[in-house]
């Protein structure tokens, strides 16, 4: 390549890495290191770690993927770090107290279903997928302790959270302070040239830029993104929190949640989630900004694109027909399999304890709720006495618009 083209081929690369994001620390020192590494024909090496703290991952995760993906398509080696070392640990980030630890084996069933998961966005067959593990249980208590000089606890408690808590009074535990440390030495160990993250960790990812330095290194590019808000519209898309919308779900199941989004939080989806795709819809996003346009139709577009990119086009259509019957037409699903409970000694059995068996609803109090509110309905006709007991025999129940079963009592 010529230094013109280079320098246009620069441009253009840095102009993709800005796409979407909220910070990018160290974005000139990059852009002579992306010119010297575009002259020697060698690629960057992009960083992105997800710790294992619950099986699956969901849209929230998928937005640093999508810019991972995104470096992928530049020609750069994208890292994938399953933190399985970290998760050990726990994220403080964000949190109000400390994170209980998890053992072992859940950490790698978790971690089993990462990569696949990783692999409906990115390329992992091109990708480098790494376990911190790999060079953090060999290490020697004289190196962590090493590791750990590199940082004062004055400078620890300046990260927000740690802030808040310190000054509440809440406790913080001595191993959280080692998270951040061994999130930065990852950088160090895979010699990153930029990691990606969310912006609640922007503390641990300015901090792996500093441990590189002393470790000899150059520092690393730092480019922070938005964090997808869950379903509940105020906090992050959390596992721990039940807002999200997970890349496994079922496509009728993730479409129907998109619908349910208020009409504010679309557009931040789709700002969040297009990953510069998608350019055909801006004109009408723009027009619902603007208090114009069909919010609606908006809603059902945004819900397609979402669930073809992680289940196809023709489910996204069958998700979107489904959705249409079932919630908008009222119509019971056509091919609502029928589950049989044995009565037992009884005669009957209750209305309450059906829906908690048939993990309608998590609880028989929940499912109370749910009949005080006028949100069940027993073949059609809604009901409203909590103590209800069903005989024998087979019936269709609805709880709010979109959970059906079948049940036979025998």
């Amino acid at each position: 390549m010529t230094p013109a083209s280079i320098e246009r081929e620069v441009e253009r690369q840095l102009a993709v890495m800005h796409e979407g994001a909220v910070e990018f620390y160290g974005a000139e020192e990059l852009r002579e290191r992306l010119a010297q590494r575009l002259h020697a024909g060698h690629p960057l090496r992009v960083k992105l770690g997800m710790d294992p703290s619950a099986p699956d991952l969901h849209l929230g995760h998928t937005v640093v993927l999508q810019k991972l993906r995104r470096f992928q398509e530049l020609g750069h080696t994208p890292i994938f770090l399953v933190g399985d070392f970290t998760a050990r640990i726990g994220d403080p980030s964000g949190r109000k107290k400390t994170r209980p630890a998890l053992g072992s084996e859940e950490i790698q069933r978790n971690a089993a279903t990462y990569v696949e998961q990783a692999g409906r966005v990115l390329d992992v067959a091109r990708a480098e997928v790494r376990f911190n593990s790999e060079w953090m249980l060999p290490m020697t208590s004289t190196e962590i302790v090493q590791l750990c000089s590199h940082y004062t606890v004055a400078r620890l408690l300046e990260r927000d959270d740690f802030a808040k808590r310190h000054a509440a009074g809440d406790p913080i535990s001595a191993h959280e302070f080692l998270y951040p440390f061994v999130q930065a030495y990852d950088s160090v160990a895979l010699e990153a040239d930029v990691e990606l993250g969310g912006t609640d960790q922007t503390f641990n990812l300015l901090m792996a830029r500093e441990i590189q330095r002393d470790y000899g290194q150059p520092a690393q590019a730092v480019i922070t993104h938005p964090l997808l808000v869950g379903l509940d519209g105020r906090d992050k898309m959390s596992k721990s929190l039940g807002n999200t919308i997970g890349i496994t779900d079922l496509p009728e199941s993730m479409y129907g949640k998109l619908m349910s989004i208020s009409d504010a939080l679309m557009l931040d989806y789709f700002d969040t989630l297009s990953a510069g795709e998608w350019s055909d819809l801006q004109s009408e996003r723009a027009r619902l900004a603007g208090e114009g346009g069909d919010p609606l139709a908006f809603k059902h577009a945004l819900a397609r694109r979402i669930v073809g990119r992680f289940h196809g086009p023709s489910a996204a259509e069958a998700a979107a027909e489904r959705f249409r019957r079932v919630v908008q037409e009222r119509e019971a699903p056509s091919d609502l399999p029928e589950t049989a409970l044995e009565l037992g000694s009884e005669s009957a059995l209750g209305l309450l304890e059906i829906l908690e068996r048939l993990g309608i609803t998590h609880s028989r109090s929940e499912a109370r709720r749910l009949v005080a509110q006028g949100a069940v309905e027993l073949d059609g006709a809604l009901v409203d006495d909590p103590t209800l007991r069903l005989a024998p025999g087979a019936y269709r129940i609805k709880v709010g618009k979109r959970r059906f079963a079948r049940v036979r009592l025998r």
